[in-house]
């Protein structure tokens, strides 16, 4: 079970990862994305409808949804869920075991400070609503698993349970393989990578490579697009946008990069363990993810400040860093992994 599948995206790598675990095992998804090229999916009656076109008008069906989505029933259900997923009931917990990979408690309802589509003060009262909901619908899950700890804290807080912690799986080593032309670039640019939207606070990447006096490309696609490219043409340092990089494009960007800008309060944030694969270093926020991925002083530079100025201060300390010990690090984030500590896991909880 996965919410909807996007074109690309951290939680689509972390579904096809649990789907490959068990091969023989029905797909379901609440709509897929029509530029998303995966096969095999099992849709819900929510993908016939307009809503799919707008997760935030959806939001409040998809408990609902998840509750009518099939006839069948099943002896082990995993869902992946940033939303509602682990709300889905394919069978009586005596006959059904129900595990849950969370990649987040829906940021819009439980936490609107760190994601502002559920911010608006209009939205209070559905937001207590919603809460309820998903708490009521997800009692029958027997097992949690959450993918930093920052998210396991956030499952105690809100749903008063228990997770054990199992970080995604981050292909490094195909990062660390990078042709031998993109591993003697010149790492002459700093670089940005993911959604165009507000909360990854692009803006302030431009400002800390202002501060910096270093040039920066940004990699990604988003509604802020325009918005940052009039941010760019009044910059004092060239951006250049590369927008919807394919895999072996974004492979290069990392490679060239002198360091990933991640300046973001993320759940987990696999876009910085990539950069590391490539022997890349990571300046960021001293929370959540990276507080797990980066190590500091060591791999990258994590700062509490979100002025530009001590950021660029961090740029200039790069020289500190090894590329080797950057890149060891990454190693710890591997498919072997996942895939070693998810059956075990799957294994215990269906005992």
């Amino acid at each position: 079970m996965h919410e909807w599948f996007g074109a690309t995206g951290g939680s689509e790598q972390v579904f096809r990862q649990i789907a490959d675990l068990v091969p023989h095992g029905e797909r379901f998804v609440l709509w897929k994305d029509h530029d998303a090229g995966e096969t095999g999916l099992r849709e819900s009656w929510l993908a016939r409808t307009p809503l799919r076109h707008s997760k935030a008008v959806a939001l409040p069906l998809m408990p609902l949804v998840w509750r009518t989505l099939s006839r069948q029933r099943f002896d082990v259900v995993i869902s992946s869920s940033h939303a509602f997923a682990h709300t889905v009931k394919l069978g009586a917990p005596e006959t059904t075991t129900h595990l849950s990979y969370v990649h987040a408690p829906a940021r819009y309802i439980w936490s609107p400070a760190f994601d502002g589509r559920g911010s608006n003060p209009l939205l209070s009262v559905p937001r207590r609503i919603l809460q309820g909901v998903d708490v009521r619908l997800s009692d029958h899950v027997r097992g949690y698993a959450a993918n930093s700890r920052e998210v396991q804290t956030r499952i105690r807080r809100y749903w008063r349970r228990d997770a054990v912690v199992i970080n995604p799986p981050v292909d490094v080593e195909w990062f660390a393989a990078a042709p031998p032309a993109d591993r003697v670039q010149a790492r002459e640019y700093l670089l940005g990578v993911g959604r165009w939207i507000p909360y990854k606070n692009f803006d302030l990447i431009i400002a800390i490579a202002e501060a910096a006096g270093m040039p920066l490309v940004l990699a990604g696609s988003g509604p802020q697009e325009t918005q940052l490219r009039q941010l760019a043409e009044r910059a004092n340092v060239p951006v250049v946008f590369e927008v919807r990089p394919d895999r072996e494009r974004l492979r290069q960007l990392f490679w060239g990069a002198r360091a990933l800008l991640f300046p973001v309060h993320e759940d987990f944030g696999i876009i910085p363990v990539e950069a590391q694969a490539c022997g890349t270093p990571v300046i960021g926020l001293r929370r959540g993810g990276l507080l797990e991925t980066v190590v500091d002083g060591e791999t990258g530079f994590l700062t509490d400040s979100t002025d530009p100025a001590d950021h660029a201060a961090l740029v200039r300390r790069l020289d500190e860093l090894s590329a080797e010990r950057i890149a060891a690090h990454a190693t710890g984030f591997s498919p072997a992994r996942f895939a070693t500590e998810m059956t075990a896991w799957i294994d215990d909880e269906c005992r």
